[in-house]
């Protein structure tokens, strides 16, 4: 039988439970609105349970010593955050941090790892998830140790536009408004380069900027310029 947490179905490790396991999650559950810029936890903190996305964007960043943020990955609907620190009993390595408004339900340590002991459907959820975090971790250390700024640039705007879409706004659209500087950060650069090189991209026409928005024209020079493979 499938779940529909919250009278969604978002969730998606939560598809796998069973009636039971599904009603011990409703009664445990506690489920919290954000405003952008919001912390839903920080970084160092001892994870109490997970926290399942069920509307806005998130982004996961770690802070170095000198107060700058390192992105690593960004959430959106239906992704869980928390369980590989509750999983590994160790501190939260990167704090969530809402881009805009968004509602997020926390289901307690000792019921999350209840199910995931109890179910096996989940497990290999978290498992093929896991998985496939540590391979975009290990793809972002290989693009930073041999790709130039210019095809790192490329590379985010396709990444980016590949992740969040709106059909509203148009499939070449990046449907996420993104500071120059977050942009950077994911890029690897001063705010300032990253700046330069979209006016350059502009220039020789590979996307257009329109307001905050960033409109991809030409992706496949975008993608020859990455060198990523299509």
């Amino acid at each position: 039988m499938e779940y529909q947490l919250c009278e969604s179905n978002k969730i998606s490790f939560l598809k796998h439970c069973t009636p039971d396991q599904a009603e011990v999650v409703e009664q445990s559950k506690t489920c919290a609105t954000y405003k952008k810029g919001d912390f839903i936890f920080n970084e160092s903190a001892i994870p109490l349970g997970v926290y399942c996305i069920l509307s806005g964007v998130i982004k996961l960043v770690r802070t170095n010593l000198d107060g700058k943020e390192q992105i690593l990955r960004f959430a959106q609907p239906g992704d869980v955050l928390g369980y590989r620190a509750l999983i590994a009993d160790e501190p939260l390595v990167s704090s969530a941090v809402c881009l805009e408004d968004a509602v997020a339900c926390f289901i307690p340590k000792s019921v999350f790892l209840n199910i995931v002991d109890e179910n096996s459907a989940i497990s290999k959820d978290l498992m093929k998830a896991l998985s496939h975090e540590l391979g975009v971790v290990e793809e972002r250390v290989q693009s930073l140790a041999q790709k130039s700024v210019r095809e790192r640039l490329a590379e985010t705007l396709l990444f980016l536009h590949a992740t969040f879409k709106s059909n509203n706004l148009g499939e070449d659209v990046i449907a996420i408004t993104l500071p120059r500087e977050d942009i950077a950060n994911i890029v690897g650069t001063a705010t300032e380069t990253v700046i330069r090189l979209l006016s350059e991209f502009k220039s020789d026409k590979l996307i257009e900027l329109e307001g905050k928005k960033i409109k991809l024209l030409e992706k496949a020079k975008l993608e020859k310029i990455s060198h990523a493979s299509v």
